[in-house]
């Protein structure tokens, strides 16, 4: 017997249908119908509800009491598990800056492990840092910040098994064109953050290939009308990526709106930057080595500085729609396909096609998750 969801309206990649059936064959999705092809049939009703992709984190440093540079499998497991819970059906779990060894074997730990996870899927690592300068260093160690170095680097990679998706560094560091090349012709995204970088020098590392911003706005020098920046690059500059922490503590709903009608909102990624604390209550945690306050739906260092956030990428996409700054339509392009092309991932996740794994959230009209699905499998109902 053949099976099919209903539901109101369907974002698939190329437009959102209105109301109909998307077949679930054998875990993967099937086409979508406006009339029900098989009266027999086995039809999921999600009347009243949306179907969309599950969403794509790109940069999640942790959740549920787990951070990826705990460097334990089992941690990693029960982090996967938990983001269903966030409609995630994707994501990178996200380095810290640290010791060389460490991140080597963090790097193998998670290459070891991918596959295991039975939650949402990890499709990669990503590297933040730890290439950066110290006048924005944020929650990162400035004492193991270094200059790029490819050798460095092809020992992470070969201990992750080829899975170091996307690498973050500040342009202004030595060595960086030669860097940036390199390991872009490899594959691998160089994104750009934690960085004094002037508008030359941030340009100069997109001319060698980079092509994201590290959460804008935040970790770089801003905007100023003699020297526009790291934030005047990603305002200005064609054909980057920027990812965009919309939990309303990181950056203003306006500030964030400037930037979706500047880059467009196919050129923002929503991220959640998300630490350890997501997903648990108030109280003290660490982010890499220091220690954290988690009060009032932040994560602050002692000093009161941001460290990261415990903001879940299903609330980004409601925040974005509430501030008036997204249409439904793109504030899901931003979570799901934008990040997945951005992470050049977009062949695993980020959309809902023919012969794909079916990953889908079911939301509500108000934007708030309903269900996640992994491999046609209700895996989390709220």
């Amino acid at each position: 017997m053949r099976t099919f969801i209903y539901a109101d309206k369907f974002f698939l990649n190329s437009d959102t249908k209105p109301a109909g059936y998307l077949e679930i064959i054998n875990g993967k999705f099937g086409n979508y119908y406006t009339e029900l092809p098989e009266k027999d049939a086995n039809v999921v009703d999600h009347s009243g509800q949306w179907i969309a992709p599950g969403l794509v984190d790109t940069h999640i440093h942790g959740y549920k009491n787990q951070d990826v540079m705990d460097n334990n499998a089992e941690g990693l497991k029960i982090m996967s598990e938990g983001l269903l819970e966030c409609g995630v059906t994707s994501y990178l779990p996200t380095t810290l800056t640290s010791t060389k060894e460490l991140l080597k074997d963090v790097a193998k730990t998670i290459g070891d492990t991918y596959q295991e996870v039975k939650g949402a899927k990890i499709q990669g690592i990503y590297f933040e840092g730890p290439f950066f300068t110290e006048e924005h260093k944020g929650a990162q160690n400035p004492s193991y910040f270094g200059d790029p170095d490819i050798d460095t680097f092809h020992e992470w990679q070969e201990a992750s098994g080829g899975l170091i998706k996307k690498i973050a560094l500040a342009p202004e560091r030595k060595g960086v064109k030669e860097f940036v090349n390199q390991v872009t012709q490899e594959g691998v995204v160089v994104a750009l953050g934690h960085s004094n970088a002037t508008l030359e020098e941030a340009t100069e590392a997109v001319e060698a290939g980079a092509s994201v911003f590290v959460h804008a706005y935040n970790g770089m020098r801003g905007l100023n009308h003699r020297e526009p920046g790291m934030v005047g690059a990603l305002l200005s500059l064609q054909h980057v990526f920027s990812e965009l922490i919309c939990d309303g503590h990181h950056v203003h709903p306006q500030a964030a709106e400037i930037l979706m009608e500047k880059a467009g909102h196919d050129h923002v990624a929503l991220i959640t930057d998300c630490m350890m604390a997501g997903g648990m209550p108030d109280g003290d945690y660490v982010l890499g080595e220091f220690p954290v306050v988690v009060k009032d739906g932040t994560a602050r260092m002692k000093e009161g500085n941001l460290a990261g956030s415990i903001l879940k990428l299903k609330e980004a996409i409601k925040n974005v729609v509430d501030w008036e700054i997204a249409t439904p339509e793109e504030a899901i392009m931003m979570a799901t396909w934008v990040p997945a092309v951005s992470c050049k991932i977009d062949d695993k996740c980020g959309l809902i096609r023919n012969g794909r794994d079916a990953d889908f959230i079911v939301l509500n009209p108000d934007m708030t998750l309903a269900a996640t699905y992994l491999d046609g499998e209700k895996r989390y109902e709220a």
